[in-house]
Parts: C-alpha cells; structure tokens; sequence
C-alpha cells in the first residue's frame, strides 16, 4: 500500500508538470496518466483503489480487477458535472449565435450618460453573463460590442478587452454553472445550485463574489475615467432568436428547483442540462433550418478537450484521494499553520492565486480541494473557510498573467488579430491590481462570514 501510494503520486506529479510546460498536449497526458493508475489499479486493487471487503474476499480475484477498471469509470469520474457542462456549452454557443448579448450591450451602451460608464456597464455585463455562461464563450460574446465601441470612440481596445477576461473570470465562480472549478467544488462538496447562494444559513460562493465583483467595478470606472466622453449613439443589433435566452432561463430556474428534490438519482442535474442541450440542437436544426453540416459545425466547436481532460484528471486525482495521499497532505498544512486559522486562511488563498496566474486552475482545484477540506476538519473549523478560499484563489488568481486562464488566451488572440500586442507587462498593468483589489474584498466578506 505505501510504496503504491507513491508510485500514484509520481504519476500524478510528472503529469502535471508535463501540463504545465506542455499546455497543447495536455490531453496526451492526462489520458496516459488516467490510463497508468486503472491499469495498475487492475493489478493491485487492493493498493489504489477502495475496494470493498465483499469483493477482495471473493474465491476469485477476478471480481476485484473487474471492479477496479468499473469504479473508476463510473464512480470516480463524475459524470453529473461533465453533462452540466456539455448541456451548457450548448446553450452558450445557441446564446452567442441569438445576437441576444449584443442587443443587451447596445440598451446599455445608448442609455449610459458617458462612455467611461457605458464601458463599465459593458464590463459588468461580461461579468453578469459570466455566471451562467463559459468564460471564452462569454469573451466572444461581447468583444465585438468592445471592438465596435473603440472604434467609434477612437480608443486603443486593449485594456477594455482585458476588462472582458478578467470580469468574466471573476463571475465564472458564482455559480454551479459559471465555470468547471464550480461544477467540481459542488461535486466534492455536495453543493446543490441554491447552495451557492444560502449554505447553512450564511452567505455563500455569490455574494462573496459579488463584493469582488463591485471592487472590480469600483476599479474600472476609475481606470477608464480619463476616457469618459460625451453620450454616443449605436445601431443596435437585430435579435436571431429569443429561444437561445428562454433555455438558458430553463436552465437556471430548472437548476435551482431540482436543487430542493432530494432523490439518490445523482445525475439528474447533469440529465436535466444535457436535455435542453439537446432540444437547443434540435432547434438549431428544424427551426433555424441549418443543415446537417452546420450542426456537426456547432457540436465539433465545443470544447471537447477540456471535457476529456477533467475525465482524466477525475481518476488520477480520486486514485490519489483514495490511497489517502490527500488526508496525509491536510495534516501536513495543519502543522505548517501551528493550529493559526488565519495563517491557514492566508497560506490557501496567496498560494491559489500565485499558482493559478500560471496554472490551469482545473487540475489544481482538483488536486487541492479535499487537502483544503481536510484540513479544515483536522483544525476543527468549517470547511467552508478553506475551501471558498481555494475556489476564489485559484479563480481570481488566473487574472493575474495573460495565460493565467482560457478567457485571458483568447482576449489576446482576438487583439493579435486587431493589429494590438498584448505584452506581459502590460497585462500586468491591469492583471496585478484588479486580481489584489477583488480578490481582498471578496476575502474579507468570506472571514467576517465563515471564520
């Protein structure tokens, strides 16, 4: 059992490190890695994976090795969260196509009483989206609204596109549905839709990161004061469809009432939000009448790569969970805080922002939530501290840098292309103090409400 333990971690560890230095080959790894720990777990079931007595005392081995392979298939994978987000990528990529953003977007830009407001509006949109939208997609959505606005304003888009990243990945985290390190927080710790508005009678994951959000409002407006002009007029944009909105409407309200029905069907979240994926597609097909190609279009765009990759990084991380690496990791914080909560509350939070502005945030949330949550439990406080302080670390954190997140790479291509260079440093301008800025306020909010 020990030196097994160890050979899981040494997998787990070069895995990493070879998606760090090797982000576009990142899917190799993780399904090679996934593929090392079934097969070893085939051979010894009794050192990686927890078997029950039941099957190890079986006449033949044979029930434990099947088990081994089925178990982390069906039960180590959560396949609740990978058909949330499948379903939602869906109805995202239906919103885009709808044009319903950018109708939204042109209201506000024609309502505001300067442009330094409207392009706050703009960016607090990005982030109001951001909750029940994928971060690139919500990228995508708006920056042509961006673009468009520069233009006529005569404005370099660099900083207003940063704007659109970093928003976005700061209102990813408010909900179930925002981005996969929420999907994956709920599956670890249970949370159901409305628990991350009221968990146990406190303010949970929203309004935490809405005081965050209103931080990084405060921010921008000042930030872009210097450009405020007079009020400008836009042609609005004509709407495809209002399908698009009622299904992600559907969606939300949907996710929210399933998370009152208490039932021992674990997927019916997941089943509810593939459905309406699949009657988006539908649509898509019969109403839009898009032809066969045009849908294989819209289905092969999805981003298929992460979906794969979280199948992968799911049974490396829960072989490791289940040779007890993780609890012997949460013992180890423990000490290192000297029993301080504050200390722990700290070393959680810079160390998440610091690894997650150069890291993808997926693998590490994994990796680090339950040694969060056990350590937690080992000082006896709530779980929720540490964990929340993982999640909006590791979220906010991916701000900081212009590959610290999906939403950051694409904002950059999407300049690259407009003829505007993004260097580090000048994403740094913004990065470093709208990540400090959001993420203090959003952690004072979480002690007073949690410690």
């Amino acid at each position: 059992m020990f030196s097994l333990k160890w050979i899981v971690l040494a997998i787990a560890v070069v895995m990493y490190l070879l998606v760090i230095f090797f982000q576009d080959k990142k899917l190799w790894f993780t399904s090679i890695a996934a593929g090392l720990v079934i097969v070893l777990g085939m051979i010894f079931p009794r050192g990686v994976f927890d078997i029950p007595e039941d099957i190890l005392a079986s006449v033949s081995s044979l029930p434990a090795h099947f088990y081994a392979f089925t178990h982390s298939l069906f039960d180590i994978i959560n396949w609740n969260v990978l058909l949330i987000y499948l379903g939602s990528m869906v109805i995202a990529s239906l919103f885009i196509y709808s044009k319903v953003p950018a109708r939204i977007a042109d209201t506000i830009i024609s309502r505001s009483k300067s442009t330094g407001f409207a392009i706050v509006a703009i960016l607090a949109m990005t982030g109001i989206i951001s909750i029940f939208v994928e971060n690139v997609a919500t990228v995508l959505v708006m920056a042509p609204i961006a673009l468009a606005l520069c233009k006529k304003l005569k404005l370099n888009p660099t900083y207003f596109m940063i704007g659109l990243a970093v928003m976005s990945n700061l209102e990813g985290t408010a909900t179930l549905v925002g981005d996969p390190p929420s999907m994956i927080f709920a599956s670890y710790a249970g949370y159901t839709f409305n628990d991350f508005f009221i968990h146990g009678g406190r303010l949970s994951v929203f309004f935490i990161v809405q005081t965050g959000m209103l931080a990084g409002c405060l921010f921008f407006y000042f930030f872009f004061a210097k450009n405020s002009k007079d009020k400008i007029t836009v042609d609005r944009e004509p709407v495809v469809s209002w399908f698009p909105l009622v299904l992600l409407l559907v969606m939300i309200f949907g996710l929210a009432c399933i998370s009152f029905v208490h039932t021992t069907f674990s997927y019916t979240s997941g089943l509810f939000v593939f459905i309406l994926g699949v009657i988006g597609v539908l649509w898509y097909y019969y109403y839009q009448k898009k032809s066969k190609d045009e849908v294989k279009t819209l289905i092969k765009e999805l981003d298929w790569e992460t979906i794969f990759f979280l199948i992968g990084i799911f049974i490396v991380i829960g072989a490791i969970q289940e040779t007890g690496l993780l609890d012997d990791f949460a013992r180890f914080l423990a000490r290192m805080t000297g029993g301080s909560r504050f200390a722990g509350f700290v070393i959680i939070l810079v160390v998440s922002i610091i690894i997650s502005g150069f890291v993808d945030n997926v693998p590490y949330i994994i990796a680090m939530l339950p040694g969060a949550g056990g350590m937690a439990t080992a000082m006896n406080i709530h779980p929720e501290l540490y964990m929340f302080a993982l999640l909006i670390g590791s979220c906010l954190g991916g701000n900081l840098t212009p590959f610290g997140a999906s939403a950051n790479i694409v904002s950059v291509g999407i300049l690259k292309k407009e003829g505007y260079n993004v260097d580090f440093g000048g994403w740094l301008k913004v990065g470093v103090p709208f990540t400090l800025i959001t993420t203090t306020a959003a952690a004072l909010l979480l002690w007073l409400l949690w410690a």
